[in-house]
């Protein structure tokens, strides 16, 4: 994923030099190596939103162009002197060295976890893998809310009356009933169909009236508080357990956060040991009025 987004800040489509400039306005740049900097700190989800739209990449750059306008604006005033502003970039500075040291000193040797702590953690925790049984369904509705007025309801009921009439004839087509008389217009576009659903997943009155249907069985109207609606089965899968082959990355990558957290607060506790602090608490008690009457610094 991140090759991908990366290649679309080369402008010819090779690899471009980190000094590569990109954009530019005035006597502002953003280089090669800016737009990689900046995906490599998005999230995956963040990530496959630029992969499947590339021109958000664009609006990116834009922003980080006019950010550094914003930046070169600020220092020209020296904004970054202001004792305020000074006191807030040091803490930030203070934090980022904490916390990239507490990250390089607590980090899992490279050899865990190894596949026999795999496999052991895979089966202790085997329940945490199972799929629950699995619907295919489509469906028919009719809207109509649980407190419209009766003439309201009279009528979402003499069109229900048609829709199960169309149903019971012969050679009824249910997704073709769906798609002309459906009230849901998402899933009447297609045929009524919704896509796999965990049993969970389900509202329990439309998983209980599936779970008796055979397969391609239609179930009698069930009233929820939107409407009524006609369920078809499509399919059904059973429950089942993952496999470890299926998992193993992500257990893997959850143990090495787990060891990472448990390194972490093992190290702290250790300092704390080593140099017991010594708090002044009735000095630090007389902070906390002032604290509802002095403005935090943002």
């Amino acid at each position: 994923m991140l090759a991908s987004l990366l290649a679309l800040a080369s402008i010819t489509g090779a690899r471009a030099d980190d000094n590569d400039v990109i954009a530019r306005a005035g006597d502002i740049e953003v280089k090669a190596a800016d737009i990689r900097a900046y995906l490599e700190a998005l999230d995956p989800r963040e990530q496959a939103v630029i992969a499947r739209n590339p021109a958000t990449l664009s609006q990116s750059v834009r922003l980080l162009l006019a950010q550094r306008a914003l930046l070169n604006e600020a220092l020209a005033k020296k904004w970054d002197q202001e004792p305020a502003v000074a006191a807030q970039l040091q803490r930030v500075r203070e934090g980022a060295i904490v916390e990239t040291y507490l990250q390089s000193v607590s980090k899992p040797p490279e050899g865990y976890p190894s596949e026999t702590e795999i496999s052991a953690a895979y089966e202790a925790n085997k329940t945490a893998f199972l799929v629950p049984r699995q619907f295919h369904v489509a469906q028919i509705f009719v809207a109509v809310s649980e407190d419209a007025d009766k003439a309201a309801q009279d009528k979402a009921r003499k069109k229900l009356d048609a829709i199960q009439a169309k149903l019971k004839q012969k050679g009824a087509d249910f997704g073709a009933v769906a798609q002309s008389d459906s009230d849901d217009a998402e899933t009447a576009k297609n045929h009524g169909e919704l896509a796999w659903l965990l049993e969970t997943q389900l509202r329990p009155e439309i998983r209980k009236a599936a779970a008796g249907l055979a397969k391609d069985a239609v179930s009698e109207p069930v009233r929820l508080d939107d409407g009524w609606h006609l369920v078809k089965l499509l399919d059904t899968k059973p429950a089942h357990t993952r496999t470890l082959s299926e998992v193993h990355d992500q257990l893997a990558q959850q143990m090495r956060a787990q060891r990472a957290l448990e390194n972490r607060r093992a190290y702290m506790a250790k300092l704390v040991e080593q140099d017991q602090p010594a708090i002044n608490e009735l000095a630090l008690s007389k902070l906390l009025p002032s604290l509802a009457k002095e403005p935090a610094i943002r």
